[in-house]
């Protein structure tokens, strides 16, 4: 028997119990007569001693230990003299009868300890030892507990859980398909999927109802904090539903998780239109953690012969309270942020609502006293608060001020990751126009149905369509999106048309479906949460990485396997692709 107990159980109750424990040596003290070995495995940390004066050769075997050893442990739990309140086995120790080294260890490259001296890079590399950490373990811990919660929801409301296939057809809308070379198909290719969204459409014309899948996905992306090439979704899709039962059910599941995960009870989720989070927060995945919310300074600032504002399609500002005390040197700073290449502004422009009730702002001699006080009562200031102001063509301004906005919540500490706000936005535009091509794309997939109130729109003003789709979004972070259907042939056919496919290219690329419609297809709509991101919501962290068991670097790649890796000309050529000498 390898062990007894784990490393994280035994407590006072266990004093005079003969136990055998093994796991790997956190780090061992040698104090003259006595060694102190701190003895971890998944569970937790137990302190082990060796008495040179009971036991000299066990104790010369236990000072030849290294850092990682794996080793198993024998011996009779007692009180220790010196208690750890900080540790759940501080309270006792074992006191060894007999030591076995399981397998020694090469000196780790970076201590493997809660604080570790490793930095991305060399942990990447040596993930196996970095999964040893408390910190990174635990994470791994959340995604197990939130995957096994989410079934247990979802098994409790009907759904069963089907597997897709993940060698499936490229299709040319959406990111780029990671492709699979057909070695007994000569110049054919698989691609994996971005997302099983046809497949669990055809389910619900199979007649299966309520389906989920907790399911690996691949987009060939560039790469950031939240994107990984292959992550993690919990895919869900319903027949005979219509949008008020989609929200329902998975707004049940999100409150479902944080009050199993995280002890949270949290409130209905607000709902707002896409409009109105444009509007105010700039970006269709608003912080609701804090205000600052965007105001149109147009009306007030217009006409006053400053040509900056005059010829600007769009003047938007934000009220950064109690910030009026902000000197010349931090407004500079402020200045130059916007005007970085990731945010793209001329310039920035101030006014400081002092507590005094004075009024300075950076283009005074160009307002009165009077045009400014408008710009006060019209953004709600009070005394004391900062007005900030960017100018400019729509679409940069409003990005811009969104992000103006998340940089002061961060600047203020408003943006805690253990408060939670949640909302739903809903009547997203169906489709958006390529400026360029002046072809119409889908928003979210062209498998997305019109809002029942603008369909008649879709053959006058495709335009002005809402579709009938709705986004979860958490702490301003987009985790989850979906829609009702179009369930009919002939609406299908027509939306491929509006978005440029021919009627070859359609049934080419999606004539499955549409046969499958010929079939008998009920109403279905449906929804898929990033399960990534989801976990480092619930972790407190931004970046998904931390999450994964093992993933890819900033570059797409596995540092730890060096892959992506070539293949051999043999390969190459088993698979029909041609060498280049």
């Amino acid at each position: 028997m390898y062990r007894t107990n784990n490393c994280g159980e035994l407590n006072i109750s266990n004093v005079g119990s003969k136990v055998t424990l093994a796991g790997w040596v956190l780090r061992s003290r040698d104090l003259g007569g006595m060694t102190f070995i701190d003895l971890r495995d998944r569970y937790g940390i137990t302190q082990v001693t060796f008495n040179m004066d009971e036991e000299a050769a066990l104790c010369q075997k236990a000072m030849e230990l290294g850092r990682e050893f794996v080793i198993r442990v024998s011996g009779t739990v007692v009180e220790r003299s010196s208690k750890n309140p900080k540790m759940p086995t501080g309270d006792i120790e074992i006191k060894a009868s007999e030591l076995d080294i399981l397998n020694p260890s090469l000196v780790p490259p970076f201590t493997i300890e809660d604080s570790t001296d490793g930095g991305d890079d060399i942990r990447m590399k040596y993930r196996y030892l970095d999964l040893r950490r408390n910190p990174v373990k635990e994470k791994i811990m959340l995604r197990h507990r939130m995957a096994q919660e989410t079934r247990k929801y979802l098994d409790g409301n009907g759904f069963i859980e089907v597997e897709t296939p993940v060698l499936i057809k490229s299709t040319p809308e959406g990111a780029r398909d990671f492709v699979v070379p057909s070695r007994m198909n000569p110049g054919e290719f698989y691609a994996l999927p971005q997302s099983p969204q046809t497949f669990k459409q055809l389910l619900m014309v199979s007649g299966l109802d309520k389906y989920f899948q907790i399911v690996k996905c691949f987009r060939d992306e560039d790469l950031r904090a939240d994107r990984q090439p292959e992550f993690t979704q919990i895919d869900c899709e319903m027949s005979f539903v219509e949008r008020e039962d989609i929200l329902s059910t998975f707004e049940g599941l999100v409150k479902h998780l944080f009050t199993t995960v995280k002890g949270i009870d949290i409130p209905v989720l607000e709902r707002m239109s896409y409009t109105e989070a444009m509007e105010k927060y700039g970006n269709d995945k608003p912080d609701l953690r804090f205000g600052m919310l965007i105001n149109n300074l147009a009306p007030v600032a217009k006409g006053k012969g400053f040509k900056v504002f005059d010829d600007a399609e769009s003047i938007l500002a934000i009220v950064v309270p109690g910030s009026s005390e902000y000197t010349r040197k931090e407004l500079d700073a402020l200045t130059e942020w916007v005007k970085r290449p990731q945010i793209g502004m001329t310039g920035l422009i101030y006014l400081k609502c002092n507590s005094d009730g004075s009024l300075k702002s950076s283009v005074d001699k160009f307002f009165s006293p009077e045009d400014l006080a408008a710009w006060k009562e019209l953004v709600s200031a009070n005394d004391g608060d900062l007005v900030l102001v960017l100018a400019g063509s729509k679409n940069k301004t409003v990005k811009a001020m969104s992000e103006l906005r998340l940089e002061m919540g961060d600047r203020l500490g408003l943006r805690n990751p253990n408060e939670y706000r949640c909302c739903w936005v809903l009547d997203f535009p169906l489709l958006e126009k390529d400026e360029v091509s002046g072809r119409w794309h889908a928003m979210h997939h062209p498998f997305t149905s019109a809002n029942p109130d603008d369909a008649n729109l879709l053959t006058t003003d495709p335009g002005k369509v809402r579709a009938n789709a709705y986004d979860m979004v958490i702490n301003g972070v987009e985790v989850g999106g979906g829609s009702i259907r179009i369930h009919d042939k002939q609406l299908q056919k027509k939306m491929f048309e509006l978005l440029g496919f021919s009627d070859d290219e359609a049934q080419a690329q999606f004539g499955f479906l549409m046969n499958a419609f010929e079939y008998g297809a009920p109403p279905h709509g449906g929804i898929a949460f990033g399960f990534d991101r989801l976990c480092s919501l619930f972790g407190g962290t931004e970046t998904i990485r931390d999450f994964i068991a093992f993933p890819k670097n900033n570059a797409g790649r596995d540092v730890m396997i060096d892959s992506p890796s070539p293949l051999t000309v043999e390969q190459l050529k088993e698979l029909n692709i041609s060498v280049n000498k």
